[in-house]
C-alpha cells in the first residue's frame, strides 16, 4: 500500500509549508488582534482576505474537492497530507485555503447532486469564497446520535416545502457571511427508515429562520459563526432547493461524511505535531528541580508516547484515504470509523500534556493549545460519537462469527 504523495501532491506540500512559515504562523497574533479590536468575535478580519488572496496566488485553493472543474482534483490521500499542515493552525489556515467546514462538505454535497441552478446559485460563491454556509441537522430534543430521531419536517406544498423544526450546534451560522444552510429533515415519516429525511437548501435571510441563541463551547464562544441554536417556523422555500429526491438524505449525508472524517482527523494530526513543536520548545526553555523539564524523565515518556500515538493515528487515517481513492467511501467505511476513534482521542491526549508541559500558561490564550484541546474533545461528539463508530467497529467484526449480528 503505498501512501505517498503523488508528484503534484509533493508540489503542493512544499507550496502550503512555505506558506504556513511566511504568511499562516506570522499572522496568527495579527488576526486575533482585530478580532479583538473591532469588538465583535464573529468579526471578519482583514489579514484573512490577505491570507485568501496570496493562497489563490500559489494555487492553494479548494484543495478538498477532488474535481478539476470545480477544486484541485486531488486524490483523497494527497489531500491528506495538505490537511494534515493546514490543522497546525485550525482557525486560520483552512479558510484561508477555502477548506474549512462545513463549507467543505456541504461544497462536496452541491458538487454530487447539486442541480445547476443549486450550483450557480451557491456552489459558486461557495467555491469564490465570497460566502459561508451551515448544516442544520443536529436537534436539542433528541438523541441526534441516532439520526432517524430527528424529528423536523420538511412538507411539500405546492411548489414550495414548509420547514418547521429546532437545530443545534449549527456551525457558523451566525456569521453575517453566512447566507444559506443545508437542512436535514423528515419528508415521510411512513417511509422506512433510512428513506424517511430529505436535504434542502435553506438561505438564512428566508422569514421564520431565527438564531436563537449562540452556544459556548467549554465556556468560550467561537468565532467565524459560532455554534448556535437555530428555530424555523413555517420556512417556506422553493421546491427547487430540494438536494437530490425527497427520501435521499442518508445517502448523501454519507458521501458528505466520509470524507469530512478524513479532513478532520488529519487536522487533528497536524494539531498534535505543533502540540509537540510547542511542549519541546517549552521543555527546553524552563527548569525544574535543577535541571529543564526535557530531561525529567515524565516529559520524556510523555514525548515518546506523544510521538507513537501520532505516527499510529496519521497512518490508519492515510490508509482510509488511501482505500477511499481505491475502493470507495463504502469499502473504507470500517477504516473511516476507526479514524474517527482513533484521532481524536489521539490530539486530546497529546494536547493534554503539552498543555502540562507549559504549566498555567497552558490554559491561556497565549498558545493555541487551549483552543485546540476543546477542539480535539468535540470532535469525538461531531461526525458521530466514539461509541457509534465504536459499535459499527464491533458489529463488522462479529459478522465473521455471528452472521446475523
Amino acid at each position: 500500500m503505498d501512501l505517498r504523495l503523488s508528484d503534484r501532491g509533493e508540489q503542493l506540500r512544499a507550496a502550503l509549508l512555505d506558506f504556513m512559515d511566511t504568511h499562516v504562523y506570522p499572522n496568527e497574533q495579527r488576526y486575533h488582534d482585530q478580532i479583538e479590536a473591532s469588538g465583535d468575535r464573529h468579526h471578519h478580519p482583514a489579514v484573512l482576505e490577505e491570507l485568501k488572496d496570496e493562497a489563490r496566488r500559489r494555487g492553494l485553493w479548494n484543495l478538498f474537492l477532488p474535481d478539476e472543474r470545480h477544486g484541485a482534483g486531488l486524490s483523497n490521500l494527497d489531500y491528506a497530507h495538505l490537511a494534515e499542515l493546514t490543522g497546525r493552525s485550525p482557525l486560520i489556515a483552512p479558510e484561508a485555503l477555502n477548506c474549512n467546514a462545513p463549507d467543505t462538505g456541504n461544497m462536496e454535497v452541491l458538487h454530487l447532486f447539486g442541480t445547476p441552478e443549486q450550483q450557480e446559485r451557491w456552489l459558486e460563491p461557495l467555491l469564490a469564497g465570497e460566502i459561508r454556509s451551515t448544516f442544520f441537522m443536529t436537534e436539542p430534543d433528541v438523541a441526534s446520535s441516532d439520526a432517524r430521531n430527528i424529528r423536523s419536517r420538511i412538507v411539500r406544498d405546492g411548489d414550495h416545502y414548509v420547514i418547521d423544526g429546532r437545530k443545534w450546534w449549527s456551525t457558523g451560522a451566525a456569521s453575517p457571511r453566512c447566507e444559506v444552510g443545508i437542512f436535514m429533515g423528515v419528508t415521510d415519516p411512513d417511509e422506512q427508515p433510512y428513506r424517511q429525511q430529505s436535504m434542502i437548501l435553506v438561505p438564512m435571510d428566508t422569514p421564520g429562520v431565527r438564531v436563537v441563541r449562540e452556544l459556548p463551547v467549554f465556556g468560550h464562544y467561537d468565532g467565524h459563526g459560532g455554534h448556535p441554536e437555530v428555530e424555523f417556523v413555517d420556512v417556506r422555500v422553493p421546491a427547487g432547493n430540494l438536494i437530490g429526491q425527497e427520501g435521499d438524505g442518508f445517502r448523501i449525508a454519507q458521501e458528505r461524511l466520509g470524507p469530512g472524517r478524513i479532513h478532520h482527523c488529519m487536522r487533528l494530526v497536524g494539531m498534535a505535531e505543533r502540540a509537540v513543536d510547542l511542549m519541546c520548545q517549552r521543555a527546553i526553555s524552563r527548569e525544574t528541580f535543577g535541571k529543564h523539564i526535557a530531561r525529567q524523565g515524565v516529559f520524556q515518556h510523555w514525548l515518546a508516547q506523544a510521538r507513537v500515538r501520532i505516527e499510529q493515528a496519521r497512518l490508519l487515517t492515510l490508509k482510509a484515504a488511501h482505500l477511499m481513492d481505491t475502493v470507495g467511501n463504502k469499502g473504507a467505511r470500517m477504516e473511516i470509523s476507526a479514524i474517527k476513534i482513533v484521532a481524536p482521542a489521539m490530539a486530546e491526549w497529546v494536547l493534554d500534556k503539552a498543555i502540562q508541559t507549559h504549566g498555567g500558561a497552558g490554559f491561556s490564550n497565549d498558545t493555541p493549545l487551549a483552543m485546540m484541546w476543546a477542539h480535539a474533545r468535540t470532535l469525538r461528539m461531531a461526525d458521530g460519537p466514539d461509541e457509534v463508530h465504536e459499535m459499527a467497529l464491533a458489529r463488522r467484526e462479529l459478522k465473521r462469527y455471528l452472521p446475523e449480528s
